[in-house]
């Protein structure tokens, strides 16, 4: 309870998620939040899209987008190297579109601004 926080999109406040779904640690070159489940306001389309460049490069995944104002703030990973392959199927919200509410202290801030306790995946 100490850390826990309830996901918003940046651009109409929606919820999102909360930590209590956090299930892993964002990989180098990422900035994401990764949980197990999301609100029924996530949505995703059933194309694929195909990293170009970046952390992502040659992975294919789905664009996460909040329903009420369409932002895009996440992904779901389809395919990838075997080093995100811990990943895949897992909803990864990009810190930059996320807003925090923390329950305890009732603040808001910036995803990319807020450490959360370490989470690991099991094997």
């Amino acid at each position: 309870p100490e850390e826990c926080a309830v996901f918003h999109c940046r651009g109409c406040w929606t919820v999102l998620g909360d930590s209590l779904q956090l299930c892993g640690q964002e990989p180098p070159g990422l900035s994401v939040l990764i949980c197990f489940k999301v609100t029924s306001d996530v949505t995703w389309d059933d194309s694929l899209l195909v990293g170009l460049e970046g952390a992502l490069l040659g992975c294919a995944y789905y664009l996460l987008s909040c329903r009420s104002c369409g932002l895009a703030v996440g992904f779901i990973l389809y395919s990838s190297g075997s080093d995100l392959a811990y990943l895949r199927d897992l909803f990864c919200f990009f810190k930059d579109s996320i807003m925090c509410y923390l329950l305890k202290s009732q603040m808001i801030i910036e995803a990319s601004k807020v450490n959360f306790p370490a989470v690991t995946l099991k094997e």
